[in-house]
């Protein structure tokens, strides 16, 4: 979802000389209290959730400042809700599961699990159980679709929760996402306290100054020899991409930061290994990296309030941070003969009208926006929102194949001789033509959905994605902590495409392919992450205190605060 760059330079004899003192603390672990058995992990997670009520609010000060973004802005929330919002989820969530676990032995799904006769098995995964999900998300649900040789005796994989006293802990290297503040916070605590790994993080240059946040928000994982925090530019990524004593690697970026750490940084050497299969690397990695998110619109009657409803719910997609995440929405399919669809891309480009423009924050972002965009931005520290109507996957091919990573988006409309036709011709376009595996989007007329279910039921099967949304961003996907995040399967060291692996997935499933959210054309009260929303930040802090400290009393308050707005 971030880009971390990284280049084959070298790191000073300073830089080199604290890169070792945090590897040597962290080796530690390994020879004074290696296992990590699920009571320290409940233990663990309770203290962070307490770390974090502590310096929640620095934590979104300092992102705000370094993003420019005006403290008394609605876009604040933001910040909130993608930093210690997203973590406490995560941490609760995983709580509630580690409880669950040490009391029956498996975690406590939300549903029960089904499957009809051939057919993979869909687990609930959303709402989950003891924070009101059902009353605070009301309308939406998740489940993912696990692997089709899953059974259902085999749903969970709780391998890594399987520690003696003589267990070693690896060490994993996480390079972190410099784009959205949550994104190394979960990856630190999806590998220590899910997969039992010591962990040494690399804070990416763009969001350093989260570095001191980060270590108070962690530090019984940090006193207890779990983790190590560590800044540094790309020559001290590569010293420690090749460090002798890191056992794994774990990145959240591009498809060419993850080749050059894979197969090399020079593009001869990279294709040379690639075409032996000679990666430089001998150790296990595991990525989340880009995709060119599309969103297909299922022709057919919607009311104007689901339409305006829908345009809105596209633009939050494309202007959220700026733009700068792997999930922002770069490609939106329609269909060519849609009575609506010249009306609807203008309702899109009303809403992106009134939305006021961000401050380009990533390295790079002027430059890309003029590569997609096709010309020169009027504001380069200020880009435009940008709609290209009519895209040609052809003549144009860099707006599908590319991740653009800056805030352009293109729309193009395929010929179909029916509603079901078109469905089914757009899933075969976005798996064919467009780039990524990483979440994709169809909004369906509620008649759709009621009649040709097992036309959209079929057409969610064969997207190759690793999260689909209903109606809804996929963004939820990863905000919902529950429910796995990453690539599709199948991908490879030498064809990553957008990442191996998930992260998340607090229920310990076995072999996820992919989760699926589905919700309702409109929901109400209005989404906290609509732009239009008046008072967002508000009820960001409402969920943190209903996440840190789950009871009535904080719901009633989240509620109240939704109903004031």
């Amino acid at each position: 979802m971030g880009d971390t760059i990284l280049h084959q330079q070298y790191a000073t004899n300073s830089d080199q000389s604290k890169l070792d003192q945090a590897l040597d603390e962290l080796a530690e672990i390994n020879r004074s209290e290696a296992a990590l058995p699920v009571a320290r992990r409940i233990e663990l997670s309770g203290q962070c959730l307490r770390c974090l009520s502590q310096v929640a609010r620095e934590w979104v000060d300092l992102a705000c400042e370094a993003k420019r973004i005006p403290r008394e802005s609605t876009t604040c929330a933001e910040e909130v809700l993608a930093g210690p919002v997203s973590v406490a989820r995560f941490l609760r969530v995983l709580l509630n599961s580690l409880k669950a676990i040490q009391s029956e032995g498996q975690p406590r799904l939300p549903g029960s699990s089904k499957a009809k006769s051939g057919e993979q098995i869909r687990v609930p995964v959303f709402p989950t159980s003891g924070i009101y999900d059902s009353l605070v998300f009301y309308g939406l649900s998740a489940e993912a679709w696990l692997r089709e040789d899953i059974g259902a005796e085999t749903l969970f994989d709780l391998t890594h929760l399987e520690q003696t006293e003589n267990s070693t802990l690896p060490l994993t290297l996480v390079l972190g996402a410099g784009n959205v503040s949550a994104i190394p916070a979960t990856d630190v605590l999806t590998k220590i306290l899910q997969d039992g790994e010591r962990v040494l993080l690399k804070m990416n240059p763009v969001n350093d100054y989260l570095k001191t946040v980060f270590e108070r928000s962690f530090t019984p994982l940090i006193d207890a020899g779990l983790l190590r925090i560590v800044s540094g530019d790309a020559a001290a990524g590569a010293y420690l991409v090749a460090h002798p004593a890191i056992d794994r690697i774990h990145i959240t970026g591009s498809t060419r930061t993850h080749d050059a750490i894979v197969w090399g940084s020079d593009p001869e050497e990279c294709r040379a290994r690639k075409a032996s299969n000679q990666p430089q690397l001998e150790i296990p990695v595991t990525s989340e990296l880009g995709n060119v998110s599309p969103w297909i619109i299922v022709p057919g009657r919607y009311s104007e309030k689901q339409l305006q409803f829908q345009a809105e719910n596209i633009a939050a997609s494309i202007v959220n941070n700026a733009s700068f995440n792997c999930l922002a929405t770069k490609v939106i399919v329609t269909y060519a003969d849609w009575p609506d669809r010249d009306r609807f891309l203008a309702m899109i480009e009303q809403k992106l009208q009134h939305i006021p423009r961000r401050y380009a924050y990533y390295p790079g972002a002027p430059e890309r926006w003029q590569r997609f965009a096709g010309t020169e931005p009027d504001d380069r520290q200020y880009l435009p929102w940008k709609l290209i109507r009519d895209a040609d996957p052809v003549q144009s091919s860099h707006l599908f194949q590319e991740e653009s990573f800056v805030c352009v988006c293109a729309e193009t409309a395929l010929e179909a001789e029916s509603d079901s036709d078109f469905l089914e011709r757009a899933v075969e376009f976005v798996n064919r033509d467009v780039w990524g595996t990483l979440c994709a989007t169809i909004t369906v007329p509620d008649a759709f959905r009621q009649t040709d279910h097992a036309t959209l039921d079929r057409c969610i099967g064969k997207l190759k994605y690793g999260a689909v949304g209903i109606n809804h961003w996929p963004a939820l996907n990863y905000a919902f902590m529950s429910t796995p995040w990453g690539g599709a399967p199948g991908a490879t060291l030498q064809d990553v495409v957008s990442g191996i692996g998930n992260v998340h997935n607090t229920y310990f499933l076995a072999e996820v392919e992919k989760t699926v959210l589905y919700g309702p054309l409109t929901l109400f009260p209005q989404p906290v992450w609509f732009p239009s929303h008046p008072n967002p930040e508000a009820v960001g802090w409402r969920l943190f205190d209903l996440y840190t400290k789950p009871s009535l009393g904080n719901l009633l308050r989240t509620g109240l605060t939704v109903a004031l707005k």
